[in-house]
Formats: C-alpha cells, sequence, structure tokens
C-alpha cells in the first residue's frame, strides 16, 4: 500500500522536476525551465558602459548578454541560454561570471524590492545580500581593473533569422545551427560548460600562462653496449719557454739576442770557428815557402 502510494505521488510530479540536475559544482542545470519569459524576437541589445555585457532595455526582465550567453536574473536565481528565448538553464551563483555579477543596479530593469536603496551606479550589494560565506568564496568580486575590461564577445545576430514560429526549440536544432554560424569561443568556464565546449584553442596551446617543466622519458630496458675506446698514452707536455720578467717585446730590426746560456755556446762556436781557420792559414803558409825553398835550391 505504501509503494503504491509512493508511486502514485511520484507520477504527479512534473516531468521538469523529475529529470532536474542538481549540483552544487559549476552549475545547476535544469534542462527546459520556464523561467515567465518570452522573447518573440531578437532582443534589441545595447552595451553596458564600460562593461562587456549587453542589456535589452526594452525587455521586461533582468536581461543581459555576456561572453555568448544570454542571462537573466529572476526569483534570486540566475539562467543561461545560448539562443535569446532559451530554453534556460539554472546557474549557481557561485558560477555566475563576475562581469555579470558586476552590472549596476540601474539596467536591471525588473528590480527585487531589496534592490530599493542601493546605489544606481554600483553593482548590487551581493555580499549582504547573500552572506558572507558566498563573498569568501568569490573573493574579489566587487573590484577590478576599470582600465583592464575585456572586449564584449559579438553578438549572435544570425538568430534574427528565426523569430515566433521559426524559433528552434529543440537544443540539437539549437546546436547545429549555432555551429554553423557562431565560431565563438567563450572566455568564462562556465559559459563553455553550458555550451558543451572543451575549452579555449589558445588554453590548449598555452597562451593561458607558464608551462609546467618537460620532463625527459628515461628509457626502460637493456641499452646498446658500447664498444669500449682503445687506450691512448698520455702525451708527454711539451716544455714552455718563459720569458724572464722584465723582457720587452722586440721591435722590428732590432738583433734577436739568444738567452744566455744560448748566448755563450753560439759565442764559443764562433771563437772555435775563428781559431780553426787561423791554423789552417798559419799551416798553409808554412806549406807555400817550404815548396819555394825547394824551387830555389
Amino acid at each position: 500500500m505504501r509503494t503504491l502510494c509512493l508511486v502514485t505521488a511520484l507520477s504527479a510530479l512534473p516531468v521538469a522536476a523529475v529529470h532536474a540536475q542538481v549540483s552544487f559544482g559549476l552549475s545547476v542545470a535544469v534542462p527546459g525551465v520556464s523561467i515567465g519569459i518570452n522573447m518573440p524576437s531578437y532582443p534589441a541589445l545595447v552595451q553596458v558602459p564600460g562593461y562587456p555585457v549587453y542589456y535589452d532595455p526594452q525587455a521586461q526582465s533582468n536581461y543581459f548578454f555576456y561572453d555568448g550567453l544570454y542571462w537573466v536574473y529572476s526569483n534570486d536565481n540566475w539562467y543561461a541560454s545560448s539562443w535569446y528565448n532559451g530554453p534556460w538553464q539554472m546557474t549557481h551563483r557561485d558560477a555566475v561570471p563576475l562581469f555579470v555579477l558586476r552590472v549596476p543596479v540601474r539596467y536591471y530593469r525588473v528590480p527585487p524590492p531589496y534592490f530599493y536603496g542601493w546605489r544606481a551606479d554600483a553593482p548590487p550589494r551581493w555580499g549582504d545580500h547573500w552572506g558572507r560565506d558566498w563573498e569568501r568564496r568569490r573573493p574579489g568580486w566587487d573590484r577590478w581593473d576599470s582600465h583592464n575590461v575585456p572586449r564584449p564577445a559579438p553578438l549572435p545576430r544570425y538568430q534574427q533569422k528565426y523569430p515566433g514560429d521559426r524559433y528552434p526549440d529543440s537544443r540539437d536544432q539549437q546546436r547545429a545551427i549555432r555551429n554553423e554560424h557562431d565560431r565563438y569561443e567563450p572566455r568564462e568556464r562556465v559559459n563553455r560548460d553550458i555550451l558543451g565546449q572543451p575549452g579555449r584553442s589558445d588554453d590548449r596551446r598555452g597562451g593561458a600562462g607558464p608551462q609546467p617543466p618537460v620532463q625527459r622519458a628515461v628509457p626502460i630496458g637493456p641499452q646498446p653496449v658500447q664498444a669500449p675506446q682503445p687506450h691512448r698514452p698520455p702525451q708527454a707536455a711539451q716544455p714552455v719557454q718563459v720569458q724572464p720578467h722584465n723582457a720587452r717585446p722586440q721591435r722590428q730590426g732590432e738583433p734577436q739576442v739568444a738567452p744566455p746560456g744560448r748566448q755563450g755556446a753560439a759565442d764559443g762556436a764562433a771563437e772555435s770557428g775563428r781559431d780553426n781557420r787561423g791554423r789552417q792559414d798559419e799551416r798553409g803558409g808554412r806549406d807555400n815557402r817550404g815548396r819555394k825553398d825547394d824551387d830555389r835550391r
């Protein structure tokens, strides 16, 4: 009896509630959820001054466009869609892009009651509204360099061709049309997750930051044995001639002066040569005089 009552109660729940996927990670996705917004044609989007975000001044909702997705704030929840009229996905407040949260209060066309009293030219006071726990999880959400703001994503104007009855309600149709006309790759991770894209091409190339050091692979298994090199005896060291400390460089045209030892040897050799030549001359003179005396006799 209890089982029958439980089955009956579950069958009475809406289909969207039964298939709702709840996750407290990057996003909370409820496919095809209705948030009471009907856009019969493409919205008239205008860029928020100083922000990479668009808003629709004619919409009867808090309607924005940022980084390739449409964003709506309704009943204290955020919803995202890749097409201007849904279907919408509920996105957890911890995952909503910061530039969406930074849009000033005046650009909310249907502000909730708790917005009253807040500065119109400042972002909503999400930290006061959602609590300090949320603010600790999103530190610095309300502080940024206004001179270093990314360029706004291009508007998907190809969707202007699909108003009213021509609007593609199927996600498969929307995805096929988008892949044909839209080549934009979102910067935000949550936007890529909603669109089902793996990541930006510059992230895959490594332009998003310093890369970890590359580790060289170490070969595993037997390595080829190199033949031993023949042993070569060490060569004798060549004598090095050291010049005296007070030696000066030789100028061109000056006679070369040998070291003291070599100079003495050279002088001795020259003297010996002169002595030998003197003896030879003296001996030759005596021989010549002896021959002349013999001829006279």
